[in-house]
């Protein structure tokens, strides 16, 4: 029999670094109150949906951990923490404002896929490899239904992974929008090793 696993990523709630106007990344900023206001309401849709997880994974991260935990609570659940669904590593821009970041370390005049962000943080093909890891781990765990809180960059790279599309530089092509609690419902069947995107909620976008 062809039982899928049901999977839906979610982004966490707003933090300070969307209001602060910098590099988020690494810098672990926890939600505000507008933030976790979202958790709480996303929760209430969950339930009142008939939404129901088997495990609830969550980067280790603080905003995405706080989203994960308001959420668990609500559904009287407990998270589990994997880092590999951590926000990419973005080296010496996390925390620094845009500007800021682009006078000290500008982006390379011929940057690919295989070079560091930030000078030290991580590559596109690291972001990649490390979210097909976390994807593969939840096909591991057999059928079932997943609920995963983490951050847009992970995210969007996850779904890549699903669709085999490699990574990229400077982002072009399709991307999804996670917002504040955006989420995705995905099905995935074994036996045809096929991906069906149920469901797409961009969330909260900010300006």
């Amino acid at each position: 029999m062809n039982t899928p696993i049901s999977l839906t990523l979610l982004r966490h709630g707003r933090s300070f670094a969307d209001d602060e106007g910098v590099h988020e990344g690494r810098y672990d900023s926890p939600l505000t109150e507008i933030g976790r206001a979202q958790a709480r309401q996303r929760a209430e849709d969950f339930a009142w949906r008939g939404l129901t997880f088997d495990a609830i994974i969550t980067s280790t991260l603080q905003r995405a951990q706080t989203t994960a935990q308001i959420i668990a609570s609500a559904l009287q659940m407990n998270i589990e923490e994997d880092p590999d669904w951590m926000e990419k590593d973005n080296g010496k821009l996390a925390s620094l404002p845009f500007d800021i970041a682009e006078e000290h370390y500008p982006q390379p005049a011929t940057p690919s896929p295989y070079t560091p962000q930030g000078v030290t943080g991580e590559s596109q093909w690291d972001i990649y490899i490390r979210a097909a890891n976390a994807v593969q781990k939840l096909v591991q765990r057999g059928p079932g239904s997943y609920l995963v809180v983490a951050h847009g960059g992970i995210l969007n790279m996850a779904v890549r992974t699903m669709i085999g599309t490699n990574p990229t530089v400077n982002q072009p092509g399709f991307a999804f929008a996670f917002g504040d609690t955006g989420y995705m419902r995905l099905a995935y069947y074994p036996d045809h090793q096929r991906w069906v995107m149920l469901e797409f909620n961009p969330g909260v976008i900010s300006d």
